[in-house]
């Protein structure tokens, strides 16, 4: 008799979270390790995940106004070193080619990090005039950046993801685009992946090389460690006079555009990950879930069974659900595991006693309650417990959020809090650079944002004392 598969055991989060992570990644066949260190292999499995993030944005950017196009791989080097705060931000993470084919380049090539250079470069062949403005552009590609500590997700040495580059008139119509299109990345978490966030501007030392304002959405793990998930940056006209990008306005006067930029990637599949999954595995909001519903059949061996459980898949798919039937050998048990173990939202088991009853049992993955369908509305129940689902996850999260975001008077107050509690320490900040300085040598921990929301009240700089208003957030980050 052949040996029953097992499904592989994964480290409980509470023993070791970073081990946990790495095997939901690995066993729940998300991501393999490729030859090159800090190289990640996107599983089919991985890869539909991003497929439902990019389709989401995609439609989105489209909506808005964004076009999408392709850029270079590579950037010249004399390229890169025309925006000097940009070149040095990204230096030590910088690739580069120096060979084609047997012959030595005259100039190094750089893998792109990041593309606002050949972005640059284009409008400054392309815009002329107001009537060329405003330039929306969006693409998807990968980028490398030679990370010295990697792990799947979170910081891989190449990764996908998109980065959109607009360029306008004025500064007020590209702060604008700014706002919007980080509204836009605060809905795909919330709304797509479930995952609640914190909109805010990040300090001078943690904004984007070249910025000058750059905007974040920064959510909160399991472990109480932050993640930022998405940023968007006004670049004000900074990179434009350095490429010698100008146009003619509507009293011809030559002007300088403003420019933005915006990136989502792959690193949001590690926060999905962190923000929900268990000890058996991934857990998977339905609206992103590659699989919505997985049937079970029970006792398939029995007659009628396969048969009725292939009905309940042509329903659920005539619906729009995406789902799948697991009609394999494997015993009951195993596959129930499996499909824990990959995420899936909803478990539909389907056996002899059910049929004839006319029902079948849907199962939640995010808190295992069991629900008997009446086959005749399976379609409308099913939907609405898959949105039950989404809504138990997004407040379970939000409810982590909240719980663990506490105000703090100290720098005594928030290293007590990182140590014994972890999450997000509020405070006010001064907007001294060395305060800053101090609380990541002090306090081990590193500023999140500024949230757009302030308080507007006065307080005491939880470094210096000196009296400020501002509304800061403190944590340690991944």
């Amino acid at each position: 008799m052949a040996k029953e598969k097992k499904v592989e055991q994964i480290t409980d989060m509470e023993v070791d979270f970073a081990q946990w992570f790495t095997d939901v990644c690995v066993k729940a066949e998300l991501v393999d390790y490729s030859g090159i260190k800090g190289m990640f292999i996107l599983r089919p499995y991985g890869y539909a995940i991003w497929e439902n993030i990019m389709n989401y944005l995609d439609k989105r950017f489209k909506e808005l106004g964004h076009d999408n196009v392709s850029m270079p791989m590579l950037i010249p080097e004399s390229l890169l070193q025309k925006e000097k705060d940009h070149v040095e931000g990204f230096a030590p993470e910088c690739a580069w080619v120096t060979m084609g084919g047997s012959e030595e380049l005259p100039e190094r090539l750089c893998i792109r990090p990041t593309s606002e250079t050949l972005f640059c470069d284009h409008w400054s062949h392309v815009v002329h005039s107001w009537r060329d403005l405003p330039m929306k552009y969006n693409q998807w590609c990968s980028v490398l950046r030679w990370e010295k500590t990697t792990r799947p997700f979170l910081r891989g040495r190449e990764f996908l993801w998109q980065e959109g580059h607009t360029l306008h008139a004025t500064a007020e119509e590209a702060i604008e685009e700014t706002e919007q299109m980080l509204e836009v990345y605060a809905d795909c978490l919330e709304n797509l992946l479930a995952m609640p966030v914190v909109r805010g501007n990040k300090t001078d030392k943690e904004k984007f090389a070249g910025a000058e304002r750059t905007y974040t959405v920064e959510c909160m793990m399991h472990d109480h460690k932050a993640l930022q998930s998405g940023t968007s940056h006004y670049f004000g006209d900074g990179f434009a006079k350095a490429f010698g990008i100008a146009f003619s306005d509507k009293e011809n006067k030559l002007q300088t555009p403003h420019e933005t930029s915006w990136g989502m990637s792959t690193r949001t599949i590690g926060g999905l990950i962190m923000t929900h999954g268990d000890n058996n595995g991934l857990v998977l909001p339905p609206h992103v879930a590659p699989i919505q519903v997985i049937i079970v059949p029970v006792a398939q061996h029995k007659e009628g069974v396969l048969e009725k459980a292939g009905e309940l898949y042509d329903t659920l798919k005539a619906a729009g659900i995406r789902v799948k039937m697991d009609d394999s050998d494997n015993s009951l048990g195993w596959k129930c595991a499996q499909w824990e173990m990959k995420g899936v939202p909803v478990r539909l088991e389907i056996g002899p006693r059910d049929m004839e009853n006319n029902q079948c049992v849907a199962v939640r993955r995010d808190n295992r309650e069991k629900v008997t369908i009446n086959i005749d509305e399976l379609a409308a129940s099913v939907s609405q417990v898959l949105e039950q689902v989404q809504q138990g996850l997004f407040d379970k999260a939000k409810k982590n959020l909240d719980e663990h975001t506490k105000e703090c008077e100290t720098l005594e107050d928030v290293k007590t809090f990182i140590e014994t509690e972890g999450g997000f320490a509020k405070t006010k900040w001064c907007g001294d650079l060395q305060c800053e300085l101090d609380m990541k040598e002090k306090a081990g921990v590193s500023s999140r944002c500024m949230p757009l929301n302030q308080s507007g009240t006065k307080g005491k700089c939880v470094c210096c004392g000196k009296e400020c208003t501002t509304d800061i957030l403190w944590g340690v980050a991944y």
